[in-house]
């Protein structure tokens, strides 16, 4: 932590670079909070919010190969891995070599990854309207294109 003697020698503009009162601070703890509660709420389904992301991506397109839903999550082979053996394990989806080429394996839904499909979106849509409580509507869409603007930014 910075002591206020060397935070009031610095100009405004550095003073809000530092944590707490950093963006980059803040969203970080915004997600951790969001990440808790989430955590919090898919703990009776034995899920964590990483299995959520997951079957998000299979609901809108079942049979992705491993390595495109690795890309679209920005993960590391070796993470995401442990994550559907899990997942595999518990019996929410199960993985199929590709027709075509046989490198490829394939992730596909079972009945149960399918059913959860009515159960969490709603826990979602109930910790994001706890999350932007308060904020109206062109407030929560204007937000959410800065931050699309900032990832970009940066990918």
């Amino acid at each position: 932590m910075v002591s206020t003697s060397v935070k009031q020698k610095l100009p405004k503009r550095c003073q809000e670079l530092l944590a707490p009162h950093s963006l980059g601070y803040r969203i970080k703890l915004l997600s951790q909070l969001q990440a808790r509660v989430f955590q919090e709420r898919l703990e009776p389904y034995g899920l964590t919010p990483f299995h959520w992301v997951v079957l998000c991506c299979l609901w809108q397109e079942d049979g992705l190969p491993t390595t495109i839903l690795g890309e679209k999550l920005q993960q590391v082979g070796g993470t995401l891995t442990g994550v559907l053996d899990r997942m595999e394990q518990r019996g929410l989806i199960f993985r199929e070599r590709d027709n075509r080429d046989r490198r490829i394996w394939r992730l596909w839904l079972t009945e149960a990854g399918k059913q959860l499909q009515q159960v969490l979106p709603p826990i979602a849509q109930e910790i994001r309207e706890e999350t932007m409580q308060g904020i109206s509507e062109n407030d929560r869409e204007r937000f959410s294109e800065l931050v699309d603007r900032a990832i970009a930014n940066l990918s």
